[in-house]
């Protein structure tokens, strides 16, 4: 999957610069932990996409050098490890639409400072 520029929706936007005031970390961080931890979550499926109207981020700032493995991650939950069929490029771009978007909302309600954000992350066993 290839894109250049992704928007996600005003909702999320929102949450963002409230998110980024708690933590004092970037909207593309922590659109990075937003999604991973709605993949945490497991797949969106078929939920109605939310709307574009909201911060354009370009693919490298939103992900790094890592691109690949997020959108490997992100095909791994959806097509339920191997079990569906592979979904289309810009059908897994709405879902990825879909998990920074349910993933922000998360930390939102989660995160109210940049300690709460790091007791997300799970200890390495």
């Amino acid at each position: 999957m290839h894109y250049s520029k992704l928007r996600i929706s005003s909702d999320a936007t929102s949450k963002l610069r409230f998110l980024r005031q708690r933590t004092g970390l970037t909207p593309n961080l922590l659109c990075r932990i937003g999604l991973m931890t709605s993949l945490e979550e497991g797949p969106i499926g078929n939920v109605p996409p939310p709307d574009e109207e909201g911060s354009e981020f370009n693919s490298y700032t939103l992900t790094g050098e890592h691109g690949a493995l997020y959108v490997a991650l992100l095909r791994w939950v959806e097509e339920r490890e191997g079990k569906e069929a592979r979904l289309a490029d810009d059908e897994l771009l709405t879902r990825l639409r879909g998990h920074i978007h349910r993933g922000v909302g998360t930390l939102s309600v989660r995160a109210k400072s940049g300690t709460e954000l790091l007791s997300l992350i799970p200890v390495a066993a």
